[in-house]
């Protein structure tokens, strides 16, 4: 079985079922495991990798949406070559990934045609669903049970270690400027971890919110977590934050609880490695738990 993945999230899962060996194309985004790096690269983004600020970054993807309705283009000539039996896309997020509706078109013309799987969660259970949904298109439905028993397992254990902990008011900020607050899977994952996130909006789209609604939400755990960013390039854009009013007073600010997370391992991709996440925030919101590692996500002190 030929398969191509046009997402990050299906990609690790693939992997975590055993079946990286039948992946024959990946996105541009992909580097998760790192057997996936040499594989051909199906679809690309003018802005991928870039190092522009956060304001600048958002103003160009609204511009872009705005005018052409994707960021990103699929590689058609190499695709039609790597003859998949299966392409997995989604639906859920125009920012993320290839349109749906191109995706489909496009298959409809190739030899077969290949089955398209599409992913589409807005919550934690969603994401466990999309796990079998891709053992099942990958005929290994049993692989599928026991990589979410073993995932679900892992989320029992952190409730176990937290239960009767104080539940922390923890924020999680997907972007810096404008400050953009969580929603899909992220308030699931807060929750799951020990912590309450009053911003976020458990299976709706992640969103911008004025800076005073941070101020007022008062987060005990301030949690930077950029879509597609890793933890030096949110390191970069941190000042955004420290100078606008009211920093200092935040209690997490006054506490030494802002922590900046691997957004792009650890919080926009709805796989395997979300269940990574509530483990590691369990470490940022409880003294009584180990820290996390640095490599995922670092303690910031700011000036107050």
């Amino acid at each position: 079985m030929r398969v191509v993945s046009l997402l990050p999230a299906a990609t690790e899962i693939a992997a975590a079922l055993g079946c990286a060996d039948r992946l024959v194309g990946v996105s541009h985004e992909c580097d998760f495991p790192a057997e996936v790096a040499s594989l051909p690269r199906v679809t690309r983004c003018a802005i991928h990798g870039n190092a522009l600020p956060s304001a600048e970054t958002d103003r160009w993807v609204r511009e872009t949406l705005a005018s052409s309705g994707t960021l990103y283009t699929l590689e058609e000539d190499l695709v039609r070559a790597l003859a998949p039996d299966v392409i997995v896309t989604q639906r859920l997020c125009d920012v993320c990934a290839v349109g749906y509706d191109t995706v489909t078109a496009f298959a409809a013309t190739l030899p077969g045609p290949p089955r398209v799987v599409n992913l589409e969660p807005v919550r934690l259970a969603d994401v466990f669903a999309d796990v079998r949904r891709i053992a099942d298109a990958l005929a290994v439905p049993e692989r599928g049970e026991a990589c979410v028993a073993a995932l679900a397992a892992r989320v029992d254990a952190v409730r176990r270690q937290t239960a009767g902990a104080p539940r922390r008011r923890c924020v999680v900020l997907e972007w810096i400027d404008p400050p953009f607050r969580g929603g899909h899977w992220t308030p699931d994952v807060v929750a799951a971890a020990g912590g309450i996130d009053p911003l976020g909006r458990a299976g709706e789209q992640a969103a911008a919110v004025p800076w005073d609604a941070v101020r007022a939400a008062d987060p005990e755990v301030l949690v930077l977590a950029c879509c597609g960013y890793p933890i030096e390039r949110t390191l970069a854009d941190l000042p955004h934050l420290v100078a606008r009013p009211g920093w200092g007073d935040l209690t997490a600010v006054r506490t030494d609880d802002v922590w900046v997370l691997d957004g792009s391992a650890y919080m926009s991709r709805p796989g395997p490695r979300l269940v990574d996440t509530i483990e590691i925030l369990a470490g940022a919101l409880h003294a009584a738990l180990p820290d996390p590692s640095p490599a995922a996500a670092r303690r910031v002190s700011t000036p107050s």
